[in-house]
């Protein structure tokens, strides 16, 4: 009788530990990759080298995390490529700007993906974005700027980057008076050509402009005059928010419809879709361990990272919200957005 209860324990402890054991065998000793849609040096590529340096240990089987630069097309290379071409196997994550999940809500010509069918593993933060211009245009205030109705020249990445559709929606809502000048590979391209007197400022968050544009920002030589947020970030409590420039009902739901809802979307990590459920899973949790991590926050800040994170279900949420757009909008979006 007590040999058969503890052959019986037996075979409940081998099912019960056969899980855990064919996750640590499936990622012990693999290299996870991290393709991020932009060039190295930039806040989306920052983000992803602080994460890759610590998610590891967070993942049964502690395998390699290693971050690949997929830079091109305002990040749709990387983007199809995630949705085409990478295998569903837990093996590969993505990483490219979420403003092209309203562009392909309104029909971007190139987007080759359904960003419904991702599966979302997180996003360690949610973007603020501000607008920020150089010393040398003269401009100290947004209230300088449009009554001046000075042309400023704005670096963009491309369509579906917060950097080109923010603007863009800006100069319809109140006039904003810009030249953008896109193509650019990245955020860090657009910082060189800012440096090298190429463009003379750029919309982006204020999380990348504290831990990439440091030295810019501290020296005076990029001025943030406005805001593209609901509310008024803690550090910037003198800067005002674009949509109380808007002077039109249309100009007040065209801020909140496409500039508001961009922060929350704005880094997503994702896997192809497809991939099995209990890797994405696995995944998930190392990616919300990671963001808890001692060691990681204490990376995180000395690289001046902001962390708001966000797990993959409310990622995912926020993501499918993205296409509840009022369709009323949506003619008046393609034609700003194009």
């Amino acid at each position: 009788m007590r040999r058969n209860i503890l052959q019986l324990l037996s075979v409940f402890f081998m099912l019960s530990a056969a899980p855990v054991l064919a996750q640590n065998s499936f990622y012990q000793g693999k290299t996870v990759r991290i393709i991020v849609g932009a060039s190295a040096g930039g806040g989306y590529d920052t983000y992803s080298r602080t994460i890759a340096r610590h998610i590891g240990k967070h993942v049964p089987g502690n395998p390699t995390f290693a971050v690949e630069n997929m830079p091109g097309a305002g990040f749709l290379i990387s983007a199809n490529h995630m949705y085409k071409v990478a295998r569903p196997d837990g093996l590969t994550i993505g990483h490219f700007i979420g403003g092209l999940f309203l562009q392909q809500l309104l029909g971007k010509p190139g987007i080759e993906f359904d960003a419904r069918k991702f599966e979302y593993v997180g996003a360690p933060g949610q973007d603020n974005y501000v607008l920020g211009v150089a010393k040398s245009t003269g401009i100290t205030s947004i209230d300088q700027w449009l009554s001046s109705k000075t042309i400023v020249k704005l670096g963009g990445v491309g369509a579906g980057s917060a950097t080109d559709d923010i603007p863009k929606v800006l100069a319809t809502a109140i006039g904003l008076p810009i030249q953008l000048v896109s193509g650019y590979k990245g955020t860090a391209d657009v910082r060189l050509a800012f440096n090298s007197g190429e463009v003379q400022g750029v919309c982006n968050s204020w999380e990348s402009f504290k831990a990439t544009w440091r030295k810019e920002v501290d020296s005076g030589e990029v001025n943030v005059v406005l805001q593209n947020i609901p509310k008024q970030h803690p550090d910037l409590p003198k800067i005002p928010l674009a949509i109380s420039y808007a002077k039109t009902d249309e100009g007040k739901k065209l801020i909140r419809a496409l500039v508001h809802s961009v922060g929350p979307t704005a880094r997503p990590y994702m896997l192809p879709p497809g991939t099995p459920k209990d890797r994405v899973q696995i995944l998930r949790r190392a990616f919300m361990d990671t963001m808890k991590d001692p060691e990681f926050l204490a990376d995180a800040k000395k690289v001046k990272l902001d962390i708001n994170a966000l797990d993959g279900a409310e990622l995912e949420r926020n993501v499918h919200a993205v296409f509840d757009l009022d369709p009323a909008l949506v003619p008046r979006a393609k034609e700003i957005l194009k």
